[in-house]
């Protein structure tokens, strides 16, 4: 016969079975909190290890204020604090990027957070070369001086072009952040190390054309360009916690919920094929676009497109002399499979 719930057995068994309930319950609570605090841990480092917004500002706001560097986004970001950092885009430590607001226009801030010249397309294509951070001009040199410096830089860069006084030129302007005609020391320092980064020499080369973002001002190498309304060619960017926990089948369904129509695709897809032939073809030079990845790409609400990244798009004659001298390392061959 069946034990009842009154007899003494029955009630002696209650105990171990809600015993190993609780044992079970607490154990999964603590794999719960385990995980979740190793993944809080895992992202809480990265960002921080990514995400050096202010000691970037640390290091231009001291130059600043010590006399070394000026520019027209100086005063905002040190002294009336109205240009700040908000969302972290970063995703290398030494190229710092964050979505900024400059006196309530919205915008990109980029910087830059080692003293090395290189070019890094995952493996470097020449060794770094250390230098001392905005040490060029020095003190006693003339706009003349100058402008030959920078003639001199961009015939190593762009190759022997006849227009290359123009862009000198060009740079003089953009350089004269205060607009009263002159450039001090100080802008010439910030114009010199901004001229080492192809992104903001492109900026100025390629300002009239529609596809490139409009350089909105600088500090020392810091500067501010045009945000990107749409950074996602494909679908919606969510937070990473979010990512955690949706399937990746339900993901590539809401990719597809959100992802431009067709006809919106064609046309910035014309607007990519636009921009090559604006970089390929320029006024002063061939660039070689040698990341064509989709997080470089963006657009405006009018489905044109507009460049997010452009730090891997290099001028042609630089590319070779960096590379010509390189040798050749054998790649290991797979085995042969028998037949």
């Amino acid at each position: 016969d069946g034990v009842s719930l009154c007899h003494p057995v029955a009630w002696s068994r209650l105990p171990a079975r809600f015993s190993y309930v609780r044992m079970k319950y607490l154990f999964f609570s603590w794999l719960a909190v385990f995980v979740g605090s190793w993944i809080i841990y895992v992202q809480y480092s990265t960002y921080t290890e990514l995400c050096r917004g202010k000691d970037c500002k640390k290091i231009i706001c001291d130059k600043y204020k010590t006399g070394v560097i000026d520019g027209p986004a100086c005063n905002s970001l040190c002294v009336t604090e109205t240009l700040y950092f908000g969302k972290c885009l970063s995703t290398k430590p030494n190229n710092q990027m964050y979505l900024g607001i400059w006196d309530n226009l919205p915008g990109v801030v980029k910087c830059q957070m080692e003293q090395a010249l290189h070019l890094d397309f995952g493996t470097e294509l020449e060794p770094r070369k250390e230098i001392v951070l905005f040490d060029k001009p020095t003190r006693g040199t003339t706009v003349q001086k100058f402008k030959e410096m920078v003639y001199s830089l961009f015939k190593a860069k762009l190759g022997d072009q006849g227009n290359l006084s123009e862009l000198v030129n060009l740079i003089l302007t953009v350089a004269d952040g205060d607009k009263d005609g002159q450039v001090s020391l100080g802008e010439a320092k910030s114009a010199w190390a901004l001229l080492q980064l192809n992104e903001f020499l492109l900026m100025v080369i390629l300002q009239d054309k529609e596809h490139t973002p409009k350089l909105m001002g600088f500090c020392g190498d810091l500067y501010v360009m045009e945000s990107v309304e749409y950074t996602s060619l494909y679908g919606i960017s969510l937070p990473w916690v979010i990512e955690l926990f949706i399937p990746s089948g339900f993901r590539r369904s809401m990719d597809q919920l959100f992802t431009p129509s067709w006809p919106r695709k064609a046309k910035i897809a014309i607007g990519l094929l636009e921009f090559v032939e604006d970089v390929f073809h320029g006024p002063y030079g061939n660039f070689l676009m040698c990341d064509t990845s989709a997080k470089n790409l963006g657009y405006n609400d009018k489905y044109d497109l507009k460049m997010v990244d452009m730090r891997k798009i290099v001028p042609e004659t630089n590319l070779k002399e960096l590379i010509k001298d390189r040798s050749l390392e054998p790649r290991s061959l797979r085995p042969a499979k028998a037949t």
